[in-house]
């Protein structure tokens, strides 16, 4: 009978942790997925593997059998894995910087594809990184496609990723923080810290266009790289500074929401089709749009949202083609 390694995989992690939660936790699927998995295993192979009740999860004669035997499968599948990949060039994926969404997708991609040799640099921006993907030195980049100061390149492909919901970063001293949510007409009384990288003129360009349309008073640009950068301008001057509500921060800082309308960053891959063609990069992109569309990425807030002009065109359009 064939079988299915994946299958495997979840037996053999279910027998490290005898606990269907963990073991689920561990492989990065719900604990009904890893159920469901075990018991069409047991059927196919018309034996159980694990006796369970609600309180306990153990390893049944044939399941201490099959799994010590499918140890070795996997270690062996491993390594014929690595013994054809190892001389393949390994995809090089550009997160821009710490703690963005292209940092979490380059993370599920490790969990998804272990075995995929990846390169992760950080060029702090997608305009920055742009030659790099013309001249085939790197094969996806992430970022906001518009007010990169000249029009995206010709012959680059692009996948939307993501509307991101943005928020505030303040002090927890600060009058704002005393609210749940924080309209976004408030921060026109509190002067924002704008912090950017020379490189990001793409989110340069969204500040921008966000200060403008919200008359926002601006007390400080200050250039830098990263979430941590931001923080600790945020702690030492006391603006608020756009930023995202996830994510561990400092002590005595705090983030709120920001609503009416829900300011959204768009992200997209990016990549350019003649110089990262491969069956790896399909698979790549394919991930990519699998886990934005499980977690809802794609979706716009119920209430009312904000866009850049040229993102929120992008978007009706892309809204208009699914209607027909």
């Amino acid at each position: 009978m064939d079988l299915d390694l994946r299958q495997v995989r979840y037996a053999v992690a279910l027998a490290d942790e005898l606990h269907f939660g963990r073991a689920a936790a561990g492989l990065t699927i719900a604990q009904q997925t890893l159920s469901a998995q075990i018991t069409a295993l047991e059927r196919r192979l018309g034996v159980p593997l694990f006796s369970r009740d609600r309180r306990h999860v153990a390893l049944t004669p044939a399941g201490e059998v099959f799994v010590r035997r499918g140890r070795r499968l996997l270690a062996d599948a491993q390594r014929m894995v690595d013994d054809v990949t190892r001389t393949q060039a390994p995809l090089r994926v550009d997160v821009l910087t710490e703690g963005l969404t292209p940092s979490v997708l380059a993370e599920y991609l490790r969990t998804q594809s272990p075995c995929l040799p990846f390169e992760v640099v950080q060029s702090q921006g997608l305009a920055a990184a742009l030659p790099r993907l013309l001249a085939g030195d790197l094969d996806i980049a992430f970022g906001r496609v518009h007010g990169l100061a000249r029009p995206l390149p010709a012959g680059l492909a692009t996948l939307p990723v993501r509307l991101e919901p943005l928020g505030v970063i303040l002090p927890a001293d600060h009058p704002l923080a005393a609210h749940d949510r924080v309209p976004l007409s408030a921060l026109a009384d509190h002067p924002l810290l704008v912090h950017t990288a020379d490189e990001a003129a793409e989110r340069r360009d969204w500040i921008e266009e966000a200060v403008v349309a919200f008359k926002l008073p601006v007390a400080l640009r200050v250039r830098g790289h990263g979430r941590a950068a931001i923080h600790a301008m945020v702690a030492a001057r006391g603006y608020p500074s756009f930023g995202l509500t996830t994510g561990q921060l400092p002590d005595g800082l705090t983030a709120r929401p920001l609503t009416d309308p829900v300011p959204l960053y768009p992200w997209h891959a990016v990549w350019h089709p003649a110089t990262a063609a491969s069956p790896v990069l399909d698979r790549t992109l394919g991930l990519i749009h699998a886990y934005a569309r499980d977690h809802g990425w794609h979706r716009l807030p119920g209430s009312g949202w904000w866009l850049p002009e040229p993102d929120r065109d992008a978007v009706d359009r892309a809204a208009g083609a699914r209607s027909h």
